[in-house]
């Protein structure tokens, strides 16, 4: 496998390459000679980010492609670009993530759909995208990688984030099932859902309205016993530990918390 990694992101909230979770995977990776194409939505984010990072001593370098994931097109022409530039992507991250303030009972169904076609849609056409070209180059030991979350295996007893937590647990279902056809396939592929519990990011500010940011924090203020959330490296380090598994071990699953009792 070549040390090529496709980190499909956006800088929808914290879950983009350019800020956050996905800053903290891209730092991870560059240190560990691994090429990342980035593509976010603010590609002028992630050419600060590069500029910052620089380019590593063991070859690492992050390239920016501006892709919005909600747009078919814009996905198929990032794998058309990875094909020309390196030959194809040997590591899939679903990284890209939304969070609206919008309730089941009371919530906008704009707002559903733009969580559905993020959360969702987007990870499932990139990952069909990702595997028709492992397939077409004859790779068999590729790895996907969704950035799930716990709201994908539990239900929070707080309104704001019922509809999120749907799209999550959509993601624990379809990484189950990308694992089985791979298996159909006899594909020696792997998948991986990593599922942090609270990390450090702009997510509350980006996602919730003003009235409900205090709520959001009170939430989280309650998922956190020990007063210190999860940091964005923790979540790259998790990555690495994923990716370094000798071929024989698929790691099918990682829920990742603070240290202590956790609300869930």
């Amino acid at each position: 496998m070549s040390h090529t990694l496709f980190q499909v992101s956006s800088d929808w909230n914290h879950a983009g390459t350019s800020s956050g979770i996905g800053a903290g995977i891209a730092a991870s990776l560059l240190k560990n000679g691994i090429i990342i194409l980035g593509v976010p939505r603010d590609v002028e984010r992630i050419k600060k980010l590069s500029d910052s990072l620089g380019t590593t001593a063991s070859g690492g370098k992050l390239v920016g492609m501006k892709c919005d994931v909600t747009n078919e097109d814009d996905i198929k022409s990032v794998f058309s670009y990875a094909k020309d530039q390196f030959g194809g992507i040997d590591v899939c991250v679903n990284n890209a993530g939304l969070s609206h303030s919008s309730s089941l009972l009371t919530g906008d169904t704009k707002e559903w759909r733009n969580m559905l076609d993020v959360n969702v849609l987007g990870p499932c056409i990139i990952t069909r995208e990702f595997m028709n070209q492992v397939k077409e180059r004859g790779v068999d030991d590729a790895h996907i990688i969704f950035i799930n979350s716990i709201n994908g295996h539990s239900v929070l007893p707080s309104s704001p984030y019922h509809f999120y937590s749907a799209t999550k647990h959509a993601i624990t279902a379809i990484a189950e099932g990308v694992r089985q056809e791979l298996r159909e396939m006899k594909s020696n592929c792997r998948c991986t859902s990593i599922s942090p519990g609270v990390v450090k990011t702009e997510v509350f500010g980006r996602a919730f309205k003003a009235e409900d940011m205090q709520k959001a924090v009170d939430d989280v203020d309650k998922l956190i016993s020990n007063g210190m959330p999860l940091l964005p490296d923790d979540i790259g380090n998790t990555v690495l530990f994923v990716l370094s598994a000798p071929p024989r071990m698929e790691v099918n699953e990682i829920i990742v918390t603070t240290t202590g009792k956790l609300l869930l």
